[in-house]
C-alpha cells in the first residue's frame, strides 16, 4: 500500500465517522456539495495562515501559526481524498497525469 492509499483509507475511516455524526445530528451526512462548501472555508483558513505566517496578519509569533497552518494543509487534504474516493478517483495517477501535463506545457512555453 503506498502512502497515498494509506492516507486515503484513514480519510475514509475519518470520514465514516463524521458521517454518523451527522446523520444522528442532522437527519443525513453531508452531501459531496457540503463537503466542498467546507473544504472552501478550508482553504480561507489556510489563506489565512499563510498570511500570519509571512506578516500579513496579526500573528501570534509562535509555532501556533506554523500548527494552525499543518492543521488547514491537512483539513484540505482530508477533503480531497474523500472526494477522489466518492468519486473512484485514482488520486495517484490524476496527479500523476496533471504534473505531466504541466511539464509538457512548459516545455512548449520555453520554446
Amino acid at each position: 500500500m503506498t502512502e497515498l492509499e494509506r492516507l486515503a483509507q484513514r480519510a475514509g475511516e475519518v470520514r465514516a465517522r463524521f458521517a454518523a455524526f451527522e446523520r444522528a445530528s442532522y437527519g443525513s451526512e453531508w452531501s459531496v456539495q457540503e463537503l466542498l462548501l467546507g473544504l472552501m472555508t478550508d482553504v480561507g483558513d489556510l489563506a489565512a495562515a499563510v498570511q500570519r505566517i509571512e506578516g500579513r496578519r496579526p500573528s501570534s509569533g509562535t509555532s501556533e501559526d506554523r500548527a494552525a497552518l499543518e492543521h488547514e494543509l491537512a483539513d484540505c487534504l482530508w477533503v480531497l481524498l474523500v472526494v477522489a474516493e466518492r468519486y473512484e478517483i485514482d488520486l495517484s495517477q490524476a496527479f500523476s497525469t496533471a504534473m505531466d501535463g504541466l511539464v509538457e506545457w512548459l516545455g512548449d512555453q520555453e520554446r
